[in-house]
């Protein structure tokens, strides 16, 4: 687990609005104030790096995994080894980030195709009334700055999503996607994709 850079007591406002308690982590410059929030059940790998406001809980990360500032991670999220996510990103349920993935700016991910603020009866809508959707971002993709990728799609491997796309369905192995809904523009090339576990590349289809 990360070591605190610091801590004091929390106000008592903080104490009463988390039910289970949560670990608070603080900024070098700033110790009367709670700058990041990594709930207990957070598993962190070794040589993570976390910047301040980020919200963590009931998620999975990788080692040497930079996670910048505004960030929130949500439960049951799967992020791998040596992955890049830049500010201001939300990570939800049901994403899953394998190995060496490059996460941009202000990145959205959704995980209900119909989302409802109530269910038929009018009232607010609980875990039970709807289904968690799953999306998968595969080995060595990037995902631009001001993406949004709606649920049950799969990006590929080595795969490029341009900034300010709207990703709404799957993107293939080595593909470079662009716009609103993403579509392809180009491919990577052999030298540019990163080679698996047995050496090899994964080539791109034509």
């Amino acid at each position: 687990m990360q070591t605190r850079a610091g801590k004091s007591p929390l106000p008592d406002w903080l104490k009463i609005l988390h039910d289970p308690p949560v670990q608070f982590y603080y900024s070098m410059n700033t110790a009367q104030e709670p700058c990041k929030r990594i709930a207990p059940d957070v598993k962190l790998g070794k040589g993570v790096r976390i910047y301040d406001f980020t919200n963590l809980y009931g998620c999975e990360i990788g080692d040497d995994v930079k996670i910048g500032t505004f960030v929130e991670i949500q439960k049951g999220v799967k992020v791998g080894n040596r992955c890049k996510i830049s500010s201001h990103t939300f990570i939800c349920e049901g994403v899953t980030i394998e190995d060496e993935v490059f996460i941009g700016h202000n990145v959205t991910f959704i995980n209900d195709r119909y989302p409802r603020a109530t269910n038929g009866t009018g009232q607010l809508q609980t875990q039970a009334d709807w289904s968690c959707i799953g999306t998968l971002i595969k080995r060595g993709a990037s995902i631009g700055s001001g993406t949004t990728l709606l649920c049950g799609i799969t990006v590929g491997e080595n795969a490029v999503v341009g900034a300010g796309s709207v990703v709404t369905k799957d993107v293939p192995c080595g593909a470079v996607v662009a716009g609103n809904p993403a579509r392809p523009v180009n491919s990577r090339s052999a030298a540019e994709l990163i080679p698996n576990s047995d050496s090899s590349v994964h080539h791109i289809s034509k």
